[in-house]
């Protein structure tokens, strides 16, 4: 690709001839400016790969004052065009960090291997800032699971240990029904241990590129119902569950696996955070070749500030309290809607309840 240059040169013949060299050495130079106050306003615009910049600029602001708020707001590298520079001067222009220094009057040559090693330079660095930014990303992701196991984790654990105790010291003296209730608890606990490794696997899977789509003919209706079944049963009908599903859905062609993904994580969340005897809405419908999913709640709504990580693994809203929760549901949802093409959009409002719509096309292959 080729590098775009922007030269800022208050001398006119200097400035041309600089542009004519760029372009012979097949660079595209969009401009050539003459202050420091229009090579910040151009830069803006055209975005470009390098700026030549002319330290003794006439005006109020000279060569070293634009670099430096180029450098600070704009992040764009800065090679300074010097004569005879005083030291003072010189010193200043260091500390803006340049990617380098052509001395006027120069050959074409010079100009070419300066632009050459500034471009590899800038190049190089942005490679290392990408890979240190997802070196901290990885960092914050382990933490956060290392913080998501230990705290939810510890709780099923706990019920275990607790109830595997009673059963050790009482289980000749205590009912069967007593002794049955300590069983179902450990088997609840497992269980929820169980959902958790999956989620941590599916979630791994994605990252990683290699969550499966794999869509087949699917009988939408009747495969919501029976989600909608199990919600109910799973939070023991504490909240009234209206579904509207309309009922032409009965050959749609989706990946089964990923849409329970979508539609268990939407409506379980819609329970658990909503008080009880609140309803939560579930419609279906198809519209202009694409089926909507729109899952309503009275909830606890999303804080404005931690709608824009929704979606991000291990992150939970700030408002949860002590509901329990690995904070990776969501971020399964939004990687098996992706997966299908669709869209998903969240609408909350704290103390009134969230809507998530979830829109899929049906051409998707």
């Amino acid at each position: 690709m080729t590098a775009t240059i922007l030269v800022v040169e208050d001398e006119v013949i200097i400035g041309m001839d600089i542009k004519n060299s760029l372009k012979k050495l097949g660079y595209n130079v969009p401009a050539v400016v003459a202050t420091g106050e229009k090579a910040i306003e151009k830069a803006a615009i055209i975005q470009p790969d390098l700026i030549l910049m002319d330290i003794m600029l006439k005006g109020k602001m000279d060569g070293v004052e634009a670099a430096e708020k180029i450098r600070t707001e704009l992040k764009f590298p800065v090679v300074f065009l010097t004569a005879h520079t005083d030291q003072t001067t010189l010193q200043r222009a260091k500390e803006t960090e340049p990617f380098g220094y052509i001395v006027k009057p120069f050959q074409e040559k010079d100009l070419h291997t300066t632009v050459e090693i500034a471009l590899a330079r800038c190049k190089a660095e942005s490679e290392i800032r990408k890979a240190l930014e997802k070196e901290r990303e990885l960092n914050e992701l382990k933490s956060r699971f290392v913080s998501m196991v230990s705290h939810e984790f510890r709780t099923p654990m706990s019920t275990i240990l607790f109830s595997a105790d009673l059963l050790g010291m009482y289980i000749n003296q205590w009912s069967e029904e007593k002794k049955m209730t300590h069983l179902q608890r450990i088997q609840s606990a497992i269980q929820r241990m169980i959902e958790m490794l999956d989620d941590i696997l599916v979630i791994g899977k994605a990252e990683a590129g290699k969550l499966d789509f794999k869509p087949r003919p699917l009988n939408l209706e009747k495969f919501c119902r029976e989600l909608v079944e199990d919600i109910q049963n799973a939070d023991k009908n504490q909240h009234p569950l209206n579904v509207n599903i309309q009922d032409t859905l009965t050959e749609v062609k989706m990946d089964d696996k990923l849409l329970r993904h979508i539609i268990i994580n939407l409506l379980t969340n819609a329970t658990k955070y909503s008080p009880g005897k609140t309803p939560v809405n579930f419609s279906v419908f198809c519209q202009d070749n694409e089926i909507t999913f729109e899952i309503k709640d009275s909830g606890i709504g999303i804080p404005v500030e931690d709608q824009e990580r929704l979606f991000d693994a291990f992150h939970r809203a700030t408002n949860v309290g002590s509901i329990p929760g690995t904070g990776l549901g969501l971020a399964i949802v939004k990687r098996s809607v992706d997966l299908h093409g669709g869209t998903i959009i969240v609408d909350s409002k704290m103390g009134i309840g969230t809507t998530f719509t979830v829109t899929i096309p049906l051409s998707k292959e």
